[in-house]
This record gives structure tokens, C-alpha cells and sequence, in this order.
């Protein structure tokens, strides 16, 4: 396997046009489920710590996790729990039973299709309705948002964390016997199951099921960790990153911290210096706060070999000044993937030299850049970004249509970013294809805002942007066109969106303007980026002469 304490290395093939990363076999037999494969991780060194809870302040050893992680998967299995398409509903924060319930629907070979708790009902409904999960999980606080979700289906709720009077607990599961012969389940090309459905959006804003097979792809990038590791990410399971935790401290042993409270800087630090922390990965904008903090210490993050992060721009600055901190070079990494892939695509272990770009290619991993006219380019080049890694996909689920839209006959993934491959194989990112937007790590589409603005009686026209900054990312701000003769100013509609639209990351953080007209292409299409550019120009004016 690609051993990454070395940089990865990526071919370009000039006749085809195409960059791979290094070909590289896996131990591993197809038949085996990510879940057989931790079952027998867990059984080595039973006494050694594998799990700690910063905050509840409970420690678990391999022994502790791989036994409540079988009664999990005794429950499902008694329950019936047999197909793909027995799908438990997980809607969660990070506490100290979340993974033996992951790990459970793992060891069973049972889907879990996660979601953040931050999302608003209707889209949770939404996405629930997509997968008809025969159980929803979730934690004491969420239960009023999702017992009308839960009644619609006609399921049942479980409580991971906290208790609610007459609903089922896992405790109550957890408390069960167990037989010492307990096995996962086998699976004929437990390789193809779908082991997870995490949430996307396409070109529209709808949010789609993405499911993620048992590909080994998800961990074996990370070969390099070992059970001296202590790994932490602040990401719940409906993330990527928050998954690949998962699997990688399950298959190679290392000591998981977790907490339920989001990223931090000063939380952070003190887990560092209290737990050893040696492997995290956050999201850009983390890294801009740590840089930031005046708390940041270099004693402080002395324990770290590896820090990745992923998601977003990061200014050169901010990388430099965040390298100061950290005991030598390779360890800052800037790693580049998708939900749909179900793994990381490239890493960058030389920010400090090339702090732009995502880095080179993961093993097994290929790639094409593709211009408007769908001819493959060479290096340098600019186009959309084409990737193949040679897995099975089942697509998002009960979507064929958007699923033939990303992914096409010959298995290349069309991932809607903009880049290029420079002359060292290096890929870089320039900007999103599609409109999508993320603000404190969430992701949403202007149109979704524009919608509720356009509900305003006196609003003619409207565009909405995101006024990018590296500790939040992309903030919703607005320019808006009045009806003739209507009265409107800039903080009504801030309140109005405020008022409509539950969730912090997509109301108008960037704020509105007030303006006569909207640029336009010749077309007549509204130029989201000259309309963007007017309204920090104008912005700008107003805070010299403030």
C-alpha cells in the first residue's frame, strides 16, 4: 500500500492525456466488509484504549467497543435487518456510543445513512424519504425535530445520547447479552455493499443520498497510521472526513478522540497538549483560526505528525504562519476529495513550497481535465475535472438520472471543479463549476436565498453571492432591485431572510445592498460576478468614508 510518509508520486501519460497516481494492490480479499475487517482489528490487544470522549470524559477500550459495537449488530440482525436496503437513519453528534452504533450497522453489513443535525426538518424529511431508513438514531436534543419524521415513516427512534421517557435507548441495547461466538455476517463481494449514504447536492441544490461502498480506497490512503496514533476530526459521520475517521482508527487500531462540541481553536490546543493528538483533519477554515488564535502555541501542537485539512482556500499567509507552529515540514497537508468518490483524491505534503495546490495524486486514483468543448487538455491547461478510481459505485440512491449525470459509462466522475495539473503534476483548484456555496462548513446554493428575498413584495430583482473569508468560508451577502417606487432598505431585507430561513449558515451574513440594477451577460443572464464585484466596490466606498 502507498505508504504517505513520502510524497505521493503522479504519471502523466501525454498520448491519453491522462495523470495516475501510483497503482498499488490491497491485502485484502473482495469478499470481506470494511465492518469483518475492524471486527478483527478490535480483537488484538483487547485492553488498549481505542476510544476517548473529551467532555463526557469516558474512555473505551478495543475490547469495550467491539462488544457493544456486536450487540448493535445482534439487534439488527433479530430485527431483520438483511439487505442494502435495511437502512438505519443517523442524525448525531460525536458521543461516546455514536461509533459502536456505526461500527454495529458496519459489523452487519447495514447501511447508515448519516445527516447533519444543522440541517433544517424539511430537508432532513427530504433526504429520509430518499433512503426509508426502518430506524432513525439520534440524540435527546433532536428528538422533537425528527418524531414527526420518524411518525410520517411509521419507524421507530433510538436515543444515542441523553435520555427522553418512553423512547428506546441504546442503552437498553448495550445491556443485552452477547454470545462469545459472535461473527459478522459473510457477503459475496462485500467490497460493492454500500457501507454508508452521506448527503450531497447537485447543480440544482437538491440534496441527494450519496452512497459509499466497502472500497478499500476510503483507508488505505492512510496506511502510514499505526495503534500509536491518536486521531481526532471534528466532523460528525455525515461528513466524509468524519467517516474516513472512522474506518481508519477501526482498521489500524489508533486511539479515536472525539467530542460533541464543533471546532475550537483554544478547545483544540488543549486537546493537543492533553491527549497527544499525532493525526487531525479539519476543514480550511480551521486552519486559518488556529493560525489566528493569539492562544496558538508551538508547545502546544508539538505532538502533531500529521495535520490535513480540506474543503476550502487558505491563504498563502495563513499557511506560513500556521507552519511556524508546527515542528517541520510535510506535516501541514492540504488534502482534496469528494463525497461521491468516498476517499481522498490527492495530497499535498509540500505546503510550504507549493502552498496552492492539492498535491499529487493518491494511489489508484486517475485523472483528466476536460475543457468547454470536452476535449482532454494537457498540463497547464484549464478545465473541468474528470476522476477515476476504478471502484464500484451504486450511485446515489434512488436517483439513476443525477447518478448518470456525475458519473458517466466509462466510470469518470464529473466533479464540477475547475483546475489544472502544473508541471510536477501538482493539481490545482481554481473555483467551483457549480454555484454551490459552504459557510461554517455547510454547504448551500444562492438560489435556495434568492427564493425567499423574491417573496419580499417591493423586490424586483435579486443575486445573491458568497463574500468569502478563511475562518467562515463562503457568507450569503445580497444585491437587490426594488420595484418601482417601493420602499426597501438593506437591513429589512437581512431581517426578512433572518426571519424565513432557521439555520445561521444561510442567512445573509455577508449582508444586502439596495441597487438601481443588476449586471448582465449579453444574454441577459444575470452575472452572478460582476453583481459580486459592484457590491464590494461599493462596500468598499462606503467604509473610506465611514
Amino acid at each position: 500500500m502507498l505508504d504517505l510518509n513520502a510524497n505521493p508520486t503522479t504519471s502523466y501519460n501525454a498520448e491519453l492525456k491522462i495523470w495516475s497516481g501510483a497503482r498499488e494492490q490491497s491485502y485484502y480479499n473482495d469478499d470481506l466488509t470494511i465492518g469483518q475487517i475492524i471486527f478483527r482489528q478490535l480483537q488484538s490487544d483487547p485492553h488498549r484504549i481505542f476510544q476517548i470522549s473529551h467532555g463526557e470524559n469516558t474512555r473505551l477500550t478495543r475490547s469495550q467497543m467491539l462488544r457493544n459495537a456486536a450487540k448493535v449488530s445482534m439487534y439488527l440482525r433479530a430485527q431483520g435487518y438483511l439487505e442494502e436496503t435495511d437502512i438505519v437513519g443517523l442524525l448525531a453528534r460525536n458521543s461516546t456510543h455514536l461509533a459502536a452504533l456505526a461500527y454495529g450497522c458496519l459489523f452487519n453489513g447495514t447501511p447508515f445513512h448519516a445527516i447533519n443535525p444543522s440541517l433544517e426538518a424539511h430537508t432532513i424529511r427530504h433526504l429520509f424519504d430518499i433512503t426509508k431508513p426502518r430506524l432513525i438514531c439520534c440524540d435527546a436534543p433532536d428528538y422533537e425535530k425528527l418524531r414527526t419524521i420518524a411518525s410520517a415513516l411509521g419507524i421507530p427512534i433510538l436515543i444515542i445520547h441523553g435520555r427522553i421517557a418512553g423512547v428506546m435507548n441504546i442503552q437498553e441495547l448495550l445491556e443485552a447479552s452477547i454470545s462469545d461466538d459472535y461473527k459478522p455476517p459473510q457477503f459475496e463481494r462485500g467490497i460493492d455493499r454500500i457501507m454508508a449514504i452521506l448527503c450531497s447536492s447537485g447543480t440544482t441544490g437538491t440534496p441527494k443520498a450519496v452512497t459509499i461502498s466497502n472500497s478499500r480506497q476510503i483507508f488505505e490512503s492512510h496506511s502510514y497510521l499505526n495503534s500509536n496514533d491518536i486521531q481526532y476530526a471534528p466532523s460528525t459521520l455525515d461528513w466524509l472526513t468524519g467517516l474516513i475517521t472512522l474506518v481508519t482508527a477501526g482498521v489500524y487500531g489508533t486511539v479515536r478522540l472525539i467530542s460533541q462540541k464543533a471546532f475550537c481553536a483554544e478547545q483544540f490546543l488543549s486537546m493537543c497538549e492533553k491527549e497527544s493528538i499525532s493525526w487531525a483533519v479539519v476543514a480550511a477554515s480551521h486552519i486559518a483560526m488556529l493560525a489566528n488564535s493569539p492562544a496558538t502555541d508551538v508547545r502546544q501542537l508539538r505532538s502533531l505528525r500529521h495535520l490535513l485539512f480540506a474543503g476550502g482556500h487558505t491563504l498563502v499567509a495563513t499557511l506560513n504562519k500556521m507552519q511556524s507552529y508546527l515542528r517541520g515540514e510535510g506535516i501541514l497537508r492540504n488534502a482534496y476529495g469528494m463525497t461521491e468518490l468516498g476517499t481522498c483524491v490527492s495530497c499535498n505534503y509540500t505546503t510550504h513550497t507549493k502552498p496552492k495546490s492539492v498535491g499529487r495524486l493518491l494511489g489508484n486514483i486517475r485523472m483528466r481535465v476536460v475543457n468547454e468543448s470536452t476535449v482532454s487538455v494537457g498540463p497547464n491547461e484549464l478545465g473541468e475535472l474528470y476522476c477515476h478510481n476504478g471502484q464500484h459505485w451504486s450511485g446515489y440512491y434512488g436517483n439513476s438520472l443525477a447518478t448518470a449525470e456525475m458519473q458517466d459509462k466509462e466510470g469518470w466522475f464529473h466533479t464540477g471543479d475547475l483546475g489544472y495539473f502544473d508541471q510536477d503534476n501538482y493539481l490545482h483548484i481554481v473555483e467551483r463549476k457549480k454555484d454551490m456555496l459552504k459557510y461554517l462548513g455547510m454547504m448551500y446554493y444562492p438560489h435556495e436565498i434568492e427564493e425567499v428575498i423574491a417573496q419580499m413584495p417591493q423586490v424586483a430583482e435579486v443575486c445573491v453571492f458568497g463574500i468569502w473569508n478563511e475562518t467562515e468560508g463562503d457568507a450569503a451577502a445580497a444585491s437587490v432591485v426594488p420595484k418601482p417606487d417601493a420602499q426597501i432598505n438593506a437591513a429589512q431585507v437581512v431581517n426578512f431572510v433572518g426571519q424565513r430561513i432557521g439555520v445561521k449558515y444561510k442567512q445573509l451574513n455577508g449582508g444586502a445592498q439596495i441597487v438601481p440594477q443588476l449586471a448582465k451577460s449579453a444574454n441577459g443572464k444575470v452575472n452572478r460576478q460582476a453583481v459580486k464585484a459592484a457590491y464590494l466596490e461599493t462596500a468598499q466606498r462606503t467604509e473610506l468614508t465611514d
